[in-house]
Order: structure tokens, then C-alpha cells, then sequence
């Protein structure tokens, strides 16, 4: 349950920051359209993410300076989300078993 937390902070903040930093961008500008002001918001939150998220991986592979926590932390969580790698065999399908017959689930 806390990945799906950082997960889910990871991408709001970056959210947030995309809106505000739209407000700031807008204070002088009269933009006419709610899909004007919707598509620079997801632009800027998708560009301070990409940025954050880039100097973080930087940052990782300095073996965990400074830089990914700061970077981190302005993506809503110091450092990235851990998943457990999960790996459940798969029986295969049998195409026979679909082909023809009843299509009742009884």
C-alpha cells in the first residue's frame, strides 16, 4: 500500500506544480480558452516532471547525492517508489477449449 501513496504523490505534485506554474505563466496573459489554459498546464506539469525526475536519475547514479533527495522530494516523495517484482507463471491457454461447444459459463 505505500508504493501505491508515493506513486500517487509522485504524480500529483508534479500536477500541482504544472497548475501553478500555468497561474504564474497566465498573470499577464489573457488566454481566451478553458483547453488553451488545460494543455499548457499538462506541457508544464509533464516538463517539471521530465526535469525533476531527470536530475533525480542523475542524482542516482552519483550513488544517492544531494541532488536525488532535493529532486525527489519536488516530485512529492525523496525517493522513488520500490515494486516488488512480482512474477506469477501463466498456464498456457488452450485455443481448443474456446473452438466450438457452449458458450454458458455454467
Amino acid at each position: 500500500m505505500t508504493g501505491l501513496f508515493i506513486s500517487t504523490m509522485r504524480t500529483a505534485v508534479p500536477l500541482v506544480a504544472g497548475w501553478l506554474l500555468t497561474l504564474a505563466a497566465s498573470a499577464g496573459l489573457n488566454l481566451d480558452t478553458t483547453a488553451a489554459t488545460g494543455a499548457v498546464t499538462i506541457v508544464l506539469a509533464l516538463a517539471y516532471y521530465l526535469a525533476f525526475r531527470l536530475l533525480e536519475l542523475v542524482g542516482q547514479r552519483a550513488n544517492g547525492t544531494a541532488l536525488q533527495n532535493i529532486a525527489g522530494t519536488l516530485l512529492g516523495w525523496a525517493r522513488p517508489p520500490q515494486y516488488p517484482r512480482v512474477e506469477l507463471p501463466l498456464d498456457p491457454v488452450e485455443p481448443s477449449a474456446y473452438r466450438g461447444g457452449s458458450t454458458s459459463l455454467s
